[in-house]
């Protein structure tokens, strides 16, 4: 699961700049461990000498990679947590990647399609639902959303009349 991106090298001290695709940014502090992967198939492991917010993304000195030459070789890459480096799941809390293949249904248990995707529009999650009139956004937020269950692969939702229309 990446976690970030290396955008760009940033000045001359080998920083990157790492655009955030994670909601737990402790993932990219200093000494974390990560597989860095190319956009062309390729995966090394890089560790996180330092990591400081700069405007919406972080900079990221890598160890071993100290100059910008060094980092411009990272330029594309995902950045992605090693298996079994999961953080704690806060109560209630679905990451993107589990939400597509679930079952919507309304509470009475009525199918109302597929999740395709959980996205961000504007810092807001939206489930992207395939439903037969076609791929409709929902609001993942409580009313609409009553129950997420993980272990059924379903997530229970009340939408309020002609959201789904």
């Amino acid at each position: 699961m990446a976690v970030g991106r290396v955008v760009r090298p940033h000045g001359v001290r080998g920083e990157a700049s790492v655009e955030l695709l994670t909601d737990f940014p402790g993932r990219l502090g200093a000494g974390r461990e990560l597989a860095a992967r190319s956009p062309k198939g390729g995966v090394e492991r890089v560790r996180i000498a330092s990591a400081r917010p700069h405007a919406a993304r972080l900079l990221v000195r890598f160890e071993g990679y100290a100059t910008t030459e060094a980092v411009e070789r990272l330029r594309g890459f995902d950045l992605c947590a090693l298996p079994g480096d999961e953080p704690a799941r806060p109560e209630g809390f679905v990451f993107h990647h589990e939400a597509a293949g679930l079952l919507a249904v309304t509470p009475d248990g009525r199918p109302l399609g597929v999740v395709k995707d959980l996205v961000e529009v504007a810092g807001r999650p939206l489930l992207v639902l395939e439903t037969p009139r076609g791929e409709r956004e929902v609001p993942f937020s409580r009313p609409i959303v009553v129950a997420v269950d993980l272990a059924v692969r379903r997530v229970v939702l009340d939408p309020p009349a002609g959201l789904l229309d």
